[in-house]
């Protein structure tokens, strides 16, 4: 922790920005029930009631607290997103250090799948196959996980060939280590900074997608709070020059761009160049 705060010195106010922002993100996201005034599907007003002491943010189309929906919908899409990003760097980043350490028959096989994968629009095939499964939280996950393992693949294979043809890595063989030694002990953490990096950008694009797939119905369902959703729930209000409908889409923005703001510094740092 204490060298996390003297990296942080060194900082630019973008970065600290950033920071400060995933921090104040995540703190919302862990206490939502103790922040919010009201539950996250209670009906405590009129519909569309303006801003006032009583609701900050004014109601919804069923009268349900914006400000406490708002606090809600950080846990429900942020928390979707980690966990998606999660699986899919998890299990991109496996596949692509095998294929690269593997070769032959078992990389081309499944670079081929991975093809296959990113030959067809990420929305499309997301839309396909959601309406397939159903558009459940769960399907949800496993599906833009699916559809983001195929670009984890390709930067993890890409990265590990660069490793496997080290000397350490031929020295490793001779020793008769296995595959899982040298994916976990001799790959993986020489590669381990470029994928920290993407995925703080592969979260971005995870968390864009599962709003843009709530904006559509397809994603996080009603009445569970999703700032995507709650774009599409009030968006009415846009047309009597009411900002509210703005404030989910405002909260996505401002989290995609502190997070690119982290991550153009780590990318830095990690280049080893001078400001």
């Amino acid at each position: 922790m204490t060298r996390f705060f003297q990296t942080l010195r060194t900082a630019p106010c973008t970065a600290l920005f950033g920071t400060a922002v995933i921090l104040l993100v995540a703190v919302i996201a862990i206490f939502a029930p103790v922040i919010a005034p009201y539950g996250e599907t209670a009906i405590v007003g009129e519909q569309y009631e303006p801003w006032s002491s009583q609701f900050l943010f004014g109601t919804d189309n069923l009268g349900r607290d914006m400000f406490s929906r708002l606090i809600y919908g950080t846990r429900n899409t942020v928390g979707l997103a980690l966990l998606t990003t999660a699986i899919a760097f998890t299990v991109g980043s496996l596949l692509g250090i095998v294929a690269a350490v593997v070769g032959g028959m078992t990389d081309r096989l499944l670079s081929r799948i991975i093809d296959v994968i990113m030959a067809i629009p990420s929305l499309i095939l997301a839309l396909m196959l959601l309406t397939i499964v159903g558009a459940s939280v769960a399907s949800m996950v496993l599906v833009i996980a699916l559809i983001y393992v195929a670009p984890v693949f390709r930067l993890a294979r890409a990265s590990a060939q660069s490793v496997v043809v080290m000397d350490y890595i031929q020295a490793a063989r001779l020793r008769g280590e296995g595959l899982g030694w040298l994916v976990v002990k001799e790959v993986l953490p020489n590669i381990a900074s470029t994928l920290v990096a993407e995925f703080g950008l592969r979260f971005c694009f995870v968390f864009l997608f599962i709003a843009a797939l709530s904006f559509l119905g397809l994603g996080i369902q009603p009445p569970t709070a999703d700032w995507g959703s709650m774009l599409k729930e009030n968006a009415t209000l846009i047309s009597f020059g009411d900002i509210t409908p703005l404030l989910p889409a405002a909260a996505i923005a401002l989290l995609t761009v502190s997070i690119n703001f982290v991550v153009d510094w780590m990318l830095h740092r990690s280049s080893g160049l001078k400001d």
